[in-house]
């Protein structure tokens, strides 16, 4: 199993800029992909981004593309998520999320971390 901690949520306003990192620890030689995921309030959970965590394959969601930026140290077993220009309509709980080998889907997740964006 792969263990997920993600880090770098706040509060921060319009036009802000954020990066949040995900560090993966465990059996992560078994790791596929790894996505973002948010939920907001009432909302049903969505993809943000993701990576193939051998590279490439990149995925953003319309609503993010162009300001966000989806990125991975192996070294350091960690995927980042660099948001700028965030607007309210970011404000969410952002989940990380692995895909492991021979998984059809994300099956290792985070606890989350809040992002706010005040306007």
């Amino acid at each position: 199993q792969v263990h997920l901690v993600e880090s770098g949520g706040g509060v921060v306003q319009a036009g802000d800029s954020l990066r949040l990192s995900c560090a993966a620890s465990g059996r992560t030689v078994r790791m596929y992909a790894m996505g973002w995921f948010r939920q907001a309030p009432g909302k049903e959970r969505e993809i943000v981004s993701s990576i193939r965590w051998g590279g490439g394959d990149l995925y953003y969601a319309e609503s993010v593309r162009g300001r966000f930026t989806i990125s991975r140290d192996i070294a350091k077993n960690t995927v980042y998520l660099s948001m700028n220009r965030l607007k309210p309509e970011d404000t969410a709980v952002y989940y990380c999320a692995v895909q492991n080998i021979g998984a059809s889907n994300y099956d290792s997740w985070g606890q989350g971390t809040q992002v706010t964006v005040s306007s």
